[in-house]
């Protein structure tokens, strides 16, 4: 059963998801979060992490006679049962080697393999001031070196981001899915359809052997929170995404929203009360994920869209204004917007819905409107921000 949607009218755009699927390549994309998950399982059993006196590492560099600015690198290293191991670097370990080492990864990447050997191994042993490195590699000699951090990093493997993940699908019987699409138009309005095929072009579940993305959403059960100008229904529909890299390329996290609508190439359309958890691989990280990050997704997962709705509902009957004054006024001080945002955003709430900003919801609406204008994800977000503070002082 398909719905129409105003997607690209209200709330703002998030392109995080877009940004995953267009630079996959087919062997990242997985259409189900069962085999996602039993390849990062397989895929972490091979794999070992160590703690490694940097005394105990030798960078071994095979000259390419062909080409001697090129040649292969291998890493070898004894483990505290004094068992040797024999690992070759991927292009980020190479780099992470580097920073520990406190050379330019870009430069030594030009030299001769054993010219770049020797500078690794210096920086290791005498550049740095802490003795221990932690080295994440496969258990088989020859295999790859995911990853080279510091003695503190706080691994979480992308496994312990996909198992309550698929845990939580389980339990919604099968509510919580890879979205559907808005597949053409109706009246002047997006008509959004959940149903569409899980296939290799709409899939939102991503996993490499060096990070994992999934975005999820539950939009046979779309929330109405008002009416549209046609009268029909304002629908919106709770969504999720969750990332990590247990190579630590990147944080671990988790995003939460309200959207209206996804498109072909899984733009996100719509979106509104955008909160994120992030978790950098600190020492205590696996913890902070445990007690933060798990909690926050099953308590929004289940949560009652009573809530929700009760939230919008009050922030409609919210009156915060009267006269263009006290319109600036409340988006200014209260919102938080400079005098220039607070001028464009009741300009553009006049030009979209007709009418001025007169209560908090007016208000939210017209600050995710022009945070839609603002091309910088991080910034664009910051501004979303302002106006989900309003919602939640309201609902609060």
């Amino acid at each position: 059963m398909t719905y129409q949607t105003n997607a690209f009218a209200h709330g703002i755009g998030n392109s995080a998801v877009s940004s995953q699927w267009f630079s996959r390549p087919a062997d990242q994309k997985f259409l189900s979060l069962d085999d996602m998950l039993a390849f990062k399982k397989v895929d972490a059993q091979r794999m070992t992490s160590r703690t490694v006196d940097t005394h105990k590492i030798q960078i071994i560099g095979e000259l390419d006679q062909n080409n001697p600015s090129r040649g292969d690198l291998r890493i070898e290293y004894a483990d505290d049962n004094h068992r040797e191991h024999v690992n070759s670097p991927t292009n980020w370990s190479f780099g992470q080697l580097s920073q520990l080492a406190g050379a330019p990864s870009g430069y030594l990447r030009d030299l001769p393999a054993p010219l770049a050997a020797d500078c690794i191994q210096w920086g290791l042993r005498y550049n740095r001031g802490k003795e221990l490195v932690k080295v994440y590699g496969s258990q088989a000699d020859g295999g790859e070196l995911r990853a080279a951090t510091g003695p503190d990093y706080g691994r979480i493997f992308d496994w312990e981001i996909l198992e309550p993940i698929k845990q939580l699908v389980d339990a919604s019987g099968g509510r919580w899915k890879v979205p559907g699409m808005m597949t053409g138009s109706r009246d002047g309005l997006a008509v959004y359809d959940p149903d569409v095929p899980v296939s290799m072009d709409t899939t939102t579940l991503f996993a490499s052997d060096r990070d994992v993305f999934v975005f999820l959403v539950d939009d046979r059960n779309p929330i109405e929170v008002g009416k549209l100008a046609n009268g029909e229904p304002d629908l919106m529909f709770r969504g999720f995404y969750a990332w990590n890299s247990e190579t630590g390329s990147k944080t671990a996290g988790i995003a939460a929203m309200y959207l209206r609508g996804v498109c072909m190439n899984r733009n996100l359309w719509g979106v509104e009360n955008f909160q994120e958890i992030k978790i950098r691989h600190t020492k205590f990280a696996p913890d902070r994920f445990a007690y933060e990050a798990r909690p926050a997704l099953e308590s929004f997962a289940h949560g009652s869209t009573a809530t929700f709705v009760e939230g919008v509902q009050a922030a409609k009957a919210a009156k915060i204004a009267h006269d263009d004054d006290s319109r600036l006024d409340f988006l200014s001080k209260r919102a938080g917007l400079s005098g220039r945002m607070a001028k464009a955003a009741a300009a553009r709430h006049i030009e979209e819905e007709g009418r001025p900003v007169e209560t908090v919801w007016d208000a939210a609406q017209a600050i995710t409107a022009i945070a839609r204008d603002i091309p910088h994800q991080d910034a664009r977000i910051e501004v979303e921000r302002k106006a989900g503070a309003l919602l939640d002082k309201v609902a609060a």
